[in-house]
């Protein structure tokens, strides 16, 4: 069971972006890297094109990825990161909480 999923809060711990928070709109598991929402910002020049999407061009901001050992996943009870670990329940299904809180997160 992977202990990140979309649309998870998660906090940056490390790096330029230490002590952000946002949600991960993307996740790419071959490079164990995440999208994290208004983090990690690059401007990008998009050429102006006949469709619809793009008919003048400009510059635009978009998320780059964060590698995931830079991120933690955020505690809805207290709003702070912490660790998390998978327990079994008794109907078999597996359930990620929070180590420090007992907080258990749906799948």
């Amino acid at each position: 069971m992977q202990r990140l999923k979309v649309k998870d809060i998660v906090e940056v711990i490390s790096g330029n972006h230490k002590g952000s928070q946002g949600k991960i709109l993307k996740f790419n598991p071959d490079k164990s890297r995440a999208y994290v929402e208004k983090v990690a910002l690059v401007k990008k020049h998009l050429k102006a094109s006949r469709s619809k999407q793009n008919p003048t061009g400009g510059i635009i901001e978009k998320e780059s990825s964060v590698h995931i050992s830079n991120l933690m996943l955020v505690d809805p009870s207290n709003k702070k990161p912490g660790k998390i670990g998978v327990k079994i329940l008794k109907d078999n299904t597996k359930v990620r909480f929070f180590k420090k809180t007992g907080t258990e997160l749906k799948a």
